[in-house]
């Protein structure tokens, strides 16, 4: 969307259902007013983007959720919050620094920023409690699905109601992180280290969030797949102009939009899928910036 539209940013989001009553979104890059390296839906305001542009996007988002969004500064800890406590206090929890936001307040929607790290939304339909967590390479290693959960149970959650769904995030077969750090992390995960596509040792981020809620008692049919939903409209966007011009401007050897889909595998992978904003896939296309996009969950 060009320059002075920014009163008509609406996002595309893709809508999922995590459990009754409990609905989650994925933003795309599709439908905002940003331009350039941030083209068209970057939420970030902190990755340079142009500040009107970044608030016509929010503000769009705000209008498709129903109402404004609770975010947090994430800081890759396993520090997490009370969401309903900071609203009742007055606090801006964008000035927050946690990783984690939990809640048991129906109709205010909780945000988690993304752009390779792992998004993960949790709910306890019953108790009507909901959250979500900003699960990266070293959020995970600190614990940060356990202290989100924790914050659940405090707030009358139990563990054995308790569903999540993992988002967008750089899958295993991207995220080369060299020997040192993938033996490491494996350590922590087994299993995790990879190979990736670029030849390096590289780790699986989403293996690790599963892990960790296992440990949590979080498994089996309790852990819900996005994957259909968002194959389904990733497919359905084959034809979108914005979408072909943003996998132009990828600098992925310039292939159409249906060749480059036609490859991909795994359509949840940020640097695979051109729908998601991806601080890897900038940096290959030696881009100096690039934008944020949103995991949202509400109780409605």
């Amino acid at each position: 969307m060009a320059d002075g539209a920014e009163n008509q940013a609406l996002p595309v989001t893709i809508p999922l259902v995590l459990a009754p009553g409990v609905e989650v979104r994925f933003t795309t890059r599709l439908g905002g007013a940003s331009v350039g390296d941030w083209a068209y839906c970057n939420l970030g305001s902190k990755v340079g983007d142009d500040p009107a542009h970044v608030a016509a996007n929010m503000a769009g988002l705000a209008h498709v959720m129903g109402a404004p969004l609770r975010l947090i500064h994430q800081v890759h800890s396993a520090i997490a919050v009370d969401a309903d406590a900071l609203a009742d206090q007055g606090a801006d929890s964008y000035h927050v620094d946690a990783d984690a936001q939990v809640s048991a307040r129906a109709g205010m929607p909780l945000g988690i920023f993304g752009a390779d790290c792992l998004p993960v939304l949790y709910a306890d339909p019953d108790a009507g409690v909901i959250a979500a967590s900003h699960c990266g390479r070293r959020g995970l290693q600190r614990g940060v699905v356990h202290a989100c959960v924790e914050r659940m149970l405090a707030k009358g959650a139990r563990r054995e109601r308790i569903s999540a769904m993992l988002g967008p995030c750089i899958c295993g077969t991207c995220y080369e992180v060299g020997d040192a750090i993938a033996q490491d992390f494996n350590a922590q995960f087994p299993g995790t280290a990879t190979v990736t596509r670029f030849g390096g040792a590289g780790i699986d981020i989403a293996a690790a969030a599963r892990q960790a809620l296992a440990a949590e008692g979080i498994e089996g049919e309790r852990i819900v797949s996005a994957v259909p939903r968002v194959a389904a409209a990733t497919s359905y966007l084959r034809d979108d102009v914005e979408l072909q011009q943003l996998c132009a401007q990828d600098n992925e050897g310039d292939p159409a939009l249906a060749e480059r889909l036609g490859v991909m595998d795994r359509c949840l992978c940020t640097v695979e899928n051109p729908l998601w904003y991806s601080h890897r896939r900038a940096y290959l296309a030696h881009k100096q910036h690039e934008g944020r996009f949103l995991a949202v969950i509400v109780r409605k």
